[in-house]
C-alpha cells in the first residue's frame, strides 16, 4: 500500500454515495475535483509522482442502489500538509453521477507503532543484556540475608510441617496457610510462626496449639475464612489476625504484617462472626483459660445450668473471689458468669446505664458506636476496625459503646482523644485505667 520508509501518516476516510459507484469512479473524482483546489505543491498527481503520498486504497461495496466504503492515503508530508489534504477530501460531494458524501474519520500516525516497537526492544535488550552485571551492595545483602532465612526454616512432625526456628521454644505461635506464608515472616524476622498446609489441619499442629498462645494469621480472602472456622473446631486458638481484603500474607510487606499482628482480635470476640457452636466455644474458653494458668476452665453463660458439677465450679466459688481480684491481668481476660458476687453489680448497671438503648441495638453485631455528648450517635464502625476509627477521629466524641472487648489499647486510644465513657461486653487486659475515662461492661457475653 505505501512504503513503510517513507510514510508517516494515513488519511483514513469513509464514503457514501446515492448510486452504484466503483474504485475507479472514485479515484478519479478525488484526483478530478482536487486539481487546483490546494496549491500546486499539494497537487495530488505531483505529489504521487514524487512519492509524498503513496497508492489510494479504496473499497468500495453496493447495495440496494447504495455505495459506501472506505479511502486510505499514505502521506509522507508534514502534519499540516497531510492536515490540508484530508480536509480536501470532504469538498468532493459528487462521483461520476451519484451524489457522495466523504468524511476523514482519523489520521493514524504510523510512527507510534515504530515507538512501541522500540520500547520492546529495550525492554528485551535491557534484560538481556545488564541481567548479568553485578548487583549493587544492598542487593547482594539483601540477596544474603534471604538465603540465610531460607535456611532457618526448618520442619516439625513426621509430616514435615513447614516452620520457623522458634516455634518450639516460643510461648506463642503464629499458624499460618502455608510455606510462602512462614517463608515470609521469616524474611521480616518472625520466626515463630508454623503452616497448616491448606484446610486440612494437621493433628500435630492441633496438638501444639494445646501447649502454646496462638494467633491465627490468614489470607484475607474466603480460604482464610474457612481455615479460620476449621482451626476453631479442632485447634485451642487464642487470637484471629487477617491479612488486609485481597491480599495473602506471602504477599504483605513488613509494614502490612505488623499492622495486621497488631489488629488481632481475642477468640471470643469472633465466636458468632464464625458461627462457633456453644460446645466448642465452652471447649475454647477453658483451653485458654487454662493456658493462662488458671488450671480450670471458666463457666461460660451457656454452662450456668449444670452448677451441679463441682469440677467446674470450684475454682470460680465465693472463697476464691479475693485471690481473683489480686490477680487482674489473667482474670480480667475471661469474665466468669459464675461469680455471684459480681452480678448484682453489673446488672445494676446495666439498667442505670444512661447508654442502654446503644447497648440492645450493638448486642450480637461486633460493631461499635460513636456517641456525642448528648448520647446521639455519629458513627458506627466494626469492632475490628475500632482502633484506627479512634485514631481518626476529630475530638467530638464522648462515649464508645461497642460489642466486643475492652483492651488497654482501646483504653490508651480512647485516653489520648478524650473520650469519657467506654461501653463494652467484657473486660480485657487492662493493667491501668486513666482517672479521665469511665469503662462499665454491658455483661452481655
Amino acid at each position: 500500500m505505501q512504503n513503510s520508509d517513507t510514510t508517516k501518516y494515513i488519511i483514513h476516510a469513509t464514503i457514501k454515495a446515492d448510486g452504484v459507484i466503483e474504485r475507479p469512479d472514485v479515484v478519479g473524482a478525488i484526483f478530478g475535483q482536487t486539481e487546483g483546489l490546494i496549491g500546486a505543491d499539494l497537487d495530488l498527481r505531483e505529489l504521487q509522482k514524487s512519492g509524498r503520498i503513496g497508492r489510494l486504497e479504496v473499497n468500495i461495496k453496493s447495495n440496494m442502489g447504495k455505495s459506501a466504503g472506505t479511502i486510505d492515503i499514505p502521506s509522507s508530508l508534514d502534519k499540516v500538509e497531510t492536515a490540508v489534504l484530508a480536509a480536501s477530501l470532504e469538498t468532493i460531494d459528487r462521483i461520476g453521477p451519484c451524489i457522495s458524501n466523504i468524511s476523514v474519520v482519523k489520521i493514524e500516525d504510523v510512527r507510534s507503532s515504530k515507538r512501541k516497537q522500540i520500547v520492546e526492544r529495550a525492554k528485551q535488550v535491557l534484560t538481556a543484556m545488564f541481567d548479568e552485571m553485578l548487583p549493587e551492595s544492598q542487593e547482594i545483602i539483601d540477596e544474603v540475608r534471604q538465603s540465610v532465612r531460607i535456611e532457618e526454616m526448618t520442619t516439625y512432625g513426621k509430616d514435615n510441617i513447614p516452620m520457623g526456628p522458634n516455634v518450639l521454644d516460643s510461648d506463642a505461635i503464629i499458624v499460618v496457610e502455608g510455606r510462602a506464608d512462614v517463608l515470609n515472616l521469616l524474611r521480616y524476622g518472625i520466626k515463630n510462626a508454623i503452616a497448616v498446609g491448606g484446610t486440612n489441619v494437621p493433628q500435630a499442629v492441633a496438638d501444639l496449639c494445646k501447649k502454646k498462645t496462638v494467633t491465627a494469621f490468614t489470607d484475607g480472602d474466603r480460604g482464610g475464612e474457612l481455615i479460620i472456622k476449621e482451626l476453631l473446631q479442632v485447634a485451642d486458638v487464642d487470637f484471629i489476625a487477617r491479612a488486609p481484603d485481597g491480599k495473602g500474607v506471602e504477599e504483605l510487606v513488613q509494614k502490612e504484617v505488623v499492622k495486621s499482628l497488631r489488629q488481632k482480635i481475642p477468640v471470643e470476640q469472633a465466636f458468632d462472626y464464625y458461627q462457633v457452636g456453644k460446645k466448642r466455644r465452652i471447649a475454647i474458653l477453658a483451653a485458654t483459660r487454662k493456658k493462662a494458668g488458671k488450671g480450670e476452665p471458666i463457666v461460660p453463660e451457656e454452662a450456668e445450668t449444670k452448677r451441679e458439677e463441682p469440677a467446674e465450679n470450684e475454682p470460680v466459688a465465693e472463697p476464691e473471689r479475693p485471690r481473683t481480684r489480686a490477680e487482674p491481668r489473667p482474670e480480667n481476660r475471661f469474665e466468669s458468669r459464675a461469680e455471684h458476687r459480681e452480678e448484682p453489680r453489673f446488672e445494676k448497671e446495666v439498667k442505670e446505664s444512661p447508654f442502654q438503648e446503644h447497648i440492645t441495638d450493638l448486642s450480637g453485631t461486633l460493631s461499635a458506636r460513636f456517641l456525642d455528648e448528648n448520647n446521639n450517635a455519629i458513627n458506627e464502625v466494626p469492632v475490628r476496625d475500632l482502633a484506627t476509627a479512634l485514631k481518626e477521629a476529630n475530638g467530638n466524641i464522648k462515649c464508645v459503646v461497642f460489642d466486643g472487648v475492652i483492651t488497654q489499647r482501646i483504653v490508651d486510644i480512647a485516653a489520648e482523644k478524650g473520650i469519657e465513657n467506654l461501653v463494652g461486653a467484657k473486660m480485657g487486659n487492662i493493667v491501668k485505667s486513666p482517672a479521665s475515662i469511665h469503662i462499665e461492661t454491658s455483661n452481655q457475653l
